[in-house]
Protein backbone atom coordinates (compact mmCIF):
# COMPACT_ATOMS: atom_id res chain seq x y z
CA UNK A 1 0.00 0.00 0.00
CA UNK A 2 1.43 3.37 -1.04
CA UNK A 3 2.11 5.97 1.67
CA UNK A 4 0.45 8.63 -0.67
CA UNK A 5 -3.25 6.55 -0.88
CA UNK A 6 -6.22 8.43 0.34
CA UNK A 7 -6.61 6.30 4.05
CA UNK A 8 -3.18 7.51 4.61
CA UNK A 9 -3.88 11.15 4.55
CA UNK A 10 -2.78 13.16 7.95
CA UNK A 11 -3.32 16.47 7.16
CA UNK A 12 -6.47 17.53 4.82
CA UNK A 13 -5.94 21.37 3.30
CA UNK A 14 -7.70 23.67 0.71
CA UNK A 15 -6.06 26.33 -1.55
CA UNK A 16 -6.86 28.53 -4.25
CA UNK A 17 -5.76 28.84 -7.96
CA UNK A 18 -6.54 32.71 -8.22
CA UNK A 19 -6.87 34.26 -11.57
CA UNK A 20 -8.04 37.52 -13.39
CA UNK A 21 -8.58 37.26 -17.23
CA UNK A 22 -6.58 39.94 -18.91
CA UNK A 23 -6.08 40.68 -22.78
CA UNK A 24 -4.53 37.79 -24.88
CA UNK A 25 -5.47 35.19 -21.30
CA UNK A 26 -5.24 34.99 -18.14
CA UNK A 27 -2.80 35.89 -15.26
CA UNK A 28 -2.44 33.90 -11.98
CA UNK A 29 -1.52 34.67 -8.31
CA UNK A 30 1.56 33.12 -6.96
CA UNK A 31 2.64 33.87 -3.35
CA UNK A 32 6.49 33.85 -2.07
CA UNK A 33 6.30 32.11 1.53
CA UNK A 34 9.66 33.47 3.07
CA UNK A 35 9.56 30.74 5.79
CA UNK A 36 10.44 28.72 2.94
CA UNK A 37 11.47 30.60 0.56
CA UNK A 38 9.11 29.38 -2.09
CA UNK A 39 6.79 30.48 -4.83
CA UNK A 40 3.68 28.32 -4.63
CA UNK A 41 -0.46 28.80 -4.65
CA UNK A 42 -2.38 30.24 -1.73
CA UNK A 43 -3.39 27.32 0.83
CA UNK A 44 -3.52 25.74 4.35
CA UNK A 45 -4.89 23.21 6.79
CA UNK A 46 -8.28 22.66 7.05
CA UNK A 47 -9.78 23.36 10.46
CA UNK A 48 -11.48 20.71 12.73
CA UNK A 49 -15.88 21.28 11.18
CA UNK A 50 -14.82 23.16 8.62
CA UNK A 51 -15.84 21.99 4.33
CA UNK A 52 -12.52 22.15 2.15
CA UNK A 53 -14.33 24.81 0.46
CA UNK A 54 -14.50 27.12 3.35
CA UNK A 55 -10.75 26.40 4.05
CA UNK A 56 -9.43 27.02 0.36
CA UNK A 57 -11.34 30.41 0.87
CA UNK A 58 -10.21 31.27 4.11
CA UNK A 59 -6.63 30.38 4.05
CA UNK A 60 -6.43 32.48 0.67
CA UNK A 61 -7.67 35.27 2.44
CA UNK A 62 -5.61 35.05 5.41
CA UNK A 63 -2.46 34.49 3.19
CA UNK A 64 -3.24 37.13 0.12
CA UNK A 65 -6.08 39.76 1.44
CA UNK A 66 -8.40 38.92 -1.27
CA UNK A 67 -11.38 37.69 -0.82
CA UNK A 68 -12.79 35.33 -3.69
CA UNK A 69 -15.13 33.94 -5.22
CA UNK A 70 -15.27 29.81 -6.08
CA UNK A 71 -15.14 29.51 -9.78
CA UNK A 72 -14.46 25.41 -9.69
CA UNK A 73 -12.35 22.75 -8.42
CA UNK A 74 -9.10 22.23 -9.97
CA UNK A 75 -8.16 19.22 -8.22
CA UNK A 76 -6.06 17.57 -5.63
CA UNK A 77 -2.20 16.91 -4.63
CA UNK A 78 -0.61 15.16 -1.92
CA UNK A 79 2.63 14.81 -1.03
CA UNK A 80 4.79 13.71 2.22
CA UNK A 81 5.49 16.09 5.14
CA UNK A 82 7.00 15.95 8.07
CA UNK A 83 7.96 12.75 10.04
CA UNK A 84 5.49 10.11 8.17
CA UNK A 85 2.83 11.83 6.75
CA UNK A 86 0.61 12.95 4.31
CA UNK A 87 -0.83 16.10 3.18
CA UNK A 88 -3.41 16.43 0.57
CA UNK A 89 -4.93 19.46 -0.76
CA UNK A 90 -7.72 20.46 -2.53
CA UNK A 91 -7.49 23.38 -5.01
CA UNK A 92 -10.26 25.55 -6.91
CA UNK A 93 -9.83 27.95 -9.17
CA UNK A 94 -10.82 31.68 -7.80
CA UNK A 95 -11.53 35.10 -8.49
CA UNK A 96 -10.90 38.11 -6.60
CA UNK A 97 -14.11 40.13 -5.38
CA UNK A 98 -12.53 42.40 -3.03
CA UNK A 99 -9.49 42.91 -0.51
CA UNK A 100 -6.15 43.93 -1.04
CA UNK A 101 -2.55 42.36 -0.24
CA UNK A 102 -0.39 43.27 2.59
CA UNK A 103 2.59 40.99 3.52
CA UNK A 104 2.14 39.31 6.92
CA UNK A 105 3.69 36.54 8.86
CA UNK A 106 3.48 33.69 5.94
CA UNK A 107 3.51 35.38 2.88
CA UNK A 108 5.84 38.28 2.35
CA UNK A 109 4.88 39.02 -1.64
CA UNK A 110 2.41 38.03 -4.33
CA UNK A 111 2.95 38.32 -7.91
CA UNK A 112 0.51 38.33 -10.56
CA UNK A 113 2.14 36.71 -13.85
CA UNK A 114 1.29 35.00 -16.90
CA UNK A 115 1.53 31.28 -17.08
CA UNK A 116 4.62 31.18 -18.65
CA UNK A 117 6.30 33.15 -16.23
CA UNK A 118 3.98 31.31 -13.34
CA UNK A 119 5.61 27.68 -14.49
CA UNK A 120 9.33 29.29 -14.23
CA UNK A 121 8.64 30.65 -11.26
CA UNK A 122 6.70 27.88 -9.46
CA UNK A 123 9.18 26.19 -6.72
CA UNK A 124 7.41 22.76 -6.70
CA UNK A 125 6.40 20.52 -9.39
CA UNK A 126 3.07 19.48 -8.35
CA UNK A 127 1.93 23.61 -8.45
CA UNK A 128 3.36 23.19 -11.92
CA UNK A 129 1.15 20.62 -12.77
CA UNK A 130 -1.54 22.10 -11.09
CA UNK A 131 -1.35 25.12 -13.13
CA UNK A 132 -1.32 22.98 -16.23
CA UNK A 133 -4.97 21.22 -14.99
CA UNK A 134 -6.23 24.84 -14.54
CA UNK A 135 -5.08 26.11 -18.16
CA UNK A 136 -6.74 22.78 -19.57
CA UNK A 137 -10.04 23.50 -18.04
CA UNK A 138 -9.74 27.02 -19.41
CA UNK A 139 -9.22 25.57 -22.53
CA UNK A 140 -12.21 23.36 -22.27
CA UNK A 141 -14.60 26.83 -21.47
Amino acid sequence: MSSLEKKDVNVRAGGGLVYRKRKGGVEVLVVHRPSYDDWSFPKGKQNPGEKLKETALREVEEETGYRCRLKGRIGQVRYPVGRNQVKEVSYWAMKVTSGRFRPNDEVDEVRWVEPDRARTLLTWPRDINLLESFLNRCKRG
